[in-house]
């Protein structure tokens, strides 16, 4: 078994193989990780994940340190690409409540995988790191 802190000698085994790739998926996949790698968005879905159907004001608490204006495009982004529906009742005020689809559920399982793998080599993180700014001058 290697060690945490050492490189593998086996490749990556990645979806597509050493089959021919599919542009458009190539594109799509460089597009959803970009829009994932931010940290609203995975806490938005984290949040989503965990409490099901929440108010604005209740998924600004559960992200927490986002402002108003961040968290409107984050929403509105997960509803264009399909992930939450926002569904508004028309009472007033105006009630507003947010919940992941199928598909936005299916992406929060896939991050819960990245918090395992921090939990799993988070003490290998921590050592590399401090073995890192030890090397430097």
């Amino acid at each position: 078994m290697n060690h945490p802190m050492q490189p593998t000698t086996r490749p990556p085994k990645w979806p597509h193989g050493n089959d021919a790739r599919d542009p458009g998926l190539d594109d799509l996949v460089r597009e959803i990780i970009g829009r994932i790698a931010d940290k609203w968005t995975m806490l938005v879905i984290e949040a989503l994940a965990e409490h099901g159907c929440l108010r604005f004001t209740q998924l600004t608490a559960k992200v927490g340190g986002v402002s108003q204006k961040m968290l409107t495009k984050t929403v509105r982004q997960l509803e264009a690409d399909g992930l939450l529906v926002r569904t508004v009742y028309p009472q007033v005020p105006p009630k507003v409540e947010y919940r992941l689809t199928e598909m936005g559920m299916s992406l929060g399982e896939a991050f819960c995988g990245v918090w395992l793998w921090a939990e799993r080599y988070q003490q290998s993180i921590e050592a590399a790191r401090q073995d890192y700014q030890a090397r430097l001058p």
